[in-house]
């Protein structure tokens, strides 16, 4: 069912659930093969990208299959191989290097999963070139979608990119890779019924646009991943299809909806807080291990205060100076610019609090509809041996307990860590608890 949705969504003949004709993507080919040993030129061939590539891997993924990609389209012309060293980041200065040295090349073709995808997405979408990949592990939901997460100036940033016109899954490479990966796209999976209903509320509570079509475009596969994450861990093939179809079919909500809304809600700003400003001598992490833990903290908050009498919001007590003072003039001045769009005046706090007093029981009624509760969520962690606390993660509880409170202040999404602290019910509890 989810392969015919894929192949509909390309075609451009799904209906949308929202009633808005029928849905299209930009990405013109995805092939989930068991292999694609000998098949590389094949389908790349017919998307007619020019004769001269840019083939982008770092030192692991060009040993697993960027060095055989690179043979393969020799056969369709020029070939530029660019591999970045050891594990690269996803930051201003690769993307300058990969455009540097893809000048002169008609279009990129990564070969990696979640940096490489975004640096290439990123680099050919300020090129004006088109971008294929080939993905080498099913690590993130980030294939698909139109937005590249990358670091400017030690501020991590959602940009907008583009989609790739071919996504080229290999079912064998995805089952073989690291198993710390395969839980990440298992926890980057499992954030929807949080960014949901983040999302969902700041549509109740601020008449922000919002659309039910990406988690409608998750329905068919959602359950059946969630109960075979153990199968998933075991490299099961048939479970290792399931999450890749969740995880393009999540990029494609958000390539439809034109913004990472319905992906990335009040658990990647924590995720996103702990990359800019965690200590670099802490246990690297992925991104989807994160994701992981940071949902569980993202549902706890959710359930507690769904739970309780409608939140009285308070006026925020801080200007930019303060946030120049936390973070420094230019990431403070930067992270301001985020936060003042959604920052609460006393006029906005009494024009929300009347709204909550009316509208609390059929505002939390529609969330909790959407939504799976914190214990369900950890249990499916478990089953797939993924982290749950921050201290698997190598965070100190007390950083942790720092993010969650500041969190909100890197960018302009009202979700239910603003509920919380506009509403002072985020501390002193425990956000673990």
């Amino acid at each position: 069912m989810s392969t015919e949705i894929i192949d509909q969504l390309i075609a451009g003949s799904l209906p949308d659930p929202d009633g808005n004709g029928t849905l299209r993507v930009a990405t013109r080919s995805v092939v989930i093969a068991r292999s694609l040993q000998a098949n590389a030129a094949e389908v790349v061939a017919p998307l007619q990208l020019g004769r001269h590539f840019a083939v982008v891997s770092d030192s692991t993924t060009h040993e697993i299959l960027g060095a055989r990609v690179e043979r393969a389209l020799a056969s369709l012309g020029r070939v530029t191989g660019i591999v970045l060293p050891g594990r690269p980041h996803a930051d201003g200065d690769n993307v300058e290097r990969i455009r540097t040295e893809s000048a002169t090349a008609d279009a990129l073709v990564a070969v990696g999963s979640g940096t490489i995808n975004d640096l290439c997405k990123y680099a050919s979408a300020r090129d004006g070139k088109p971008y294929v990949v080939f993905a080498t592990a099913p690590s993130m939901n980030g294939y698909t979608s139109l937005n590249a997460a990358i670091t400017v100036n030690g501020h991590k940033k959602s940009l907008a990119a583009q989609a790739p016109v071919g996504v080229f899954l290999d079912l064998t490479i995805l089952a073989a890779a690291p198993p710390r990966m395969i839980r990440s796209g298992l926890g980057d999976s499992l954030c929807r019924p949080t960014a949901q209903a983040d999302w969902l509320l700041a549509h109740l509570l601020l008449d922000r646009p919002y659309r039910t079509m990406p988690f409608v475009l998750l329905g068919a596969d959602e359950a059946e991943l969630f109960a075979q994450a153990t199968a998933l861990m075991a490299r099961d093939i048939a479970a290792m299809t399931c999450l890749v179809r969740t995880l393009l079919l999540s990029g494609f909500g958000t390539a439809i909806c034109g913004s990472s809304q319905p992906a990335s809600q009040g658990e990647h700003l924590i995720s996103h807080y702990t990359d800019m400003f965690g200590d670099h001598a802490w246990p690297e992490a992925f991104h989807g291990e994160q994701i992981g833990v940071t949902t569980l903290t993202m549902a706890r908050l959710q359930e507690r205060l769904l739970d309780g009498p409608p939140p009285v919001l308070h006026p925020a007590d801080e200007d930019e100076a303060a946030f120049v003072a936390r973070y420094g003039p230019e990431l403070g001045r930067s992270c301001w610019a985020e936060f003042a769009q959604k920052r609460l005046d006393a006029e906005r706090a009494r024009t929300i609090n009347a709204r909550l007093a009316e509208s609390w029981d059929r505002i939390r009624a529609a969330i909790s509809r959407v939504t799976h509760s914190a214990a369900f969520l950890a249990d499916v962690l478990r089953r797939g041996g993924a982290p749950t606390t921050p201290e698997e993660l190598g965070w100190p509880r007390p950083f942790y307990h720092r993010a969650v409170r500041h969190a909100r202040d890197i960018r302009n999404r009202y979700t239910f860590l603003d509920l919380a602290v506009d509403g002072r019910r985020l501390e002193p509890v425990d956000p673990l608890a």
